[in-house]
């Protein structure tokens, strides 16, 4: 019996997601699975799910699905209920073993933290510094937006070892559901509105100081913050002066600047991506956190035991490349 799996989204025609678990099935010799993509609104997810059986393995949700579907699946996985967003469902069967009802069980889990996490990692091990000491200390990290990919990068961050990242948002009248994530995660960050444009230079000089920067702005969004971020010098870049900043002005830095994930690549690459790897910073793609989310995502539908790198090492080549070629088109 073939195996179905899909995304869901709206817009969905641009997702990459189809390339990857493809190539990631072929690598792994699953020739009777197939993941498509289907339309879907907020509106209508309720009844998608409802349509689902046995048939299916599960499903990679984007926007605007992500809240939704807490409200509609049957159990919600702790990490997917901190962050407050289901980007995964697993289908398995309901009831006892041999239960021939046909009917299913949905549980929400969420995979872009994963994604974030090794994205990240990736930016950290290309450091100057990690050669020498195994990978520095994220102890200063900076989020751009406070959305849903804000709560995401906020767990992220903890599970890097940094709990009291900054986030910089245009208002704190509109972070509600951020505010919400954070209580339930146990995090301490700062949340400061600031003019994320970079108009006068604060936010530019603060992402300077910072050992790590997750920008979750929408494309284009960080269009002229890059303009201000390349008018910094790379080296000894004084922290910004926003409210509750943890170092006072002034205060010298002795490295140049650290990892960026922009978890835009739309355009590719993007400005600011651009201006930080000109001004000395290593630049993280937002494919990679694209890239690693969707390989723990197969191996949750496959069932394929241990971590990624040891139970999918020729689906994560395959699905590289895979990626590589759609970006590419």
């Amino acid at each position: 019996m073939d195996v179905r799996a899909a995304v869901l989204g709206h817009p969905i025609a641009h997702s990459l997601s189809p390339a990857l678990h493809t190539a990631a099935y072929r690598a792994l010799g699953l020739d009777d699975w197939e993941y498509g993509r289907h339309d879907v609104d907020e509106h209508e997810l309720e009844t998608f799910l409802a349509g689902i059986d046995r048939g299916w393995a599960g499903l990679s949700l984007t926007m605007p699905l992500k809240h939704r579907a807490l409200e509609l699946v049957d159990h919600v996985e702790p990490l997917a209920a901190a962050v407050g967003a289901v980007n995964t469902v697993l289908v398995s069967p309901a009831g006892p073993a041999g239960d021939a009802s046909g009917a299913v069980t949905l549980t929400g889990t969420n995979t872009d933290v994963y994604g974030l996490v090794q994205a990240l990692r990736e930016g950290l091990a290309a450091l100057p510094a990690a050669a020498a000491d195994g990978g520095p200390e994220v102890t200063r990290a900076v989020v751009l937006g406070g959305g849903a990919t804000a709560a995401s990068a906020l767990a992220a961050l903890a599970e890097l070892g940094c709990t009291s990242a900054r986030v910089l948002v245009r208002s704190l009248d509109r972070v509600g559901e951020l505010r919400a994530a954070i209580a339930r995660m146990g995090v301490t960050p700062g949340l400061v509105e600031a003019d994320l444009t970079g108009a006068d230079g604060q936010v530019a000089r603060e992402l300077a100081a910072a050992d790590v920067v997750v920008s979750t702005l929408p494309p284009r969004a960080a269009d002229r913050l890059a303009a201000a971020v390349g008018h910094l010098a790379p080296h000894g870049a004084p922290h910004g002066t926003l409210p509750g900043a943890s170092e006072p002005p002034g205060t010298p830095r002795e490295a140049a600047y650290g990892v960026l994930l922009d978890v835009a690549y739309d355009p590719r690459p993007t400005a600011l991506h651009t201006a930080w790897a000109a001004a000395g910073g290593v630049a993280v793609s937002g494919e990679r956190m694209l890239l690693h989310q969707a390989v723990e995502q197969v191996r949750l539908m496959t069932g394929r035991t241990g971590s990624p790198a040891d139970a999918l090492a020729d689906a994560l080549a395959a699905m590289d490349a895979a990626l590589a070629a759609a970006l590419d088109v």
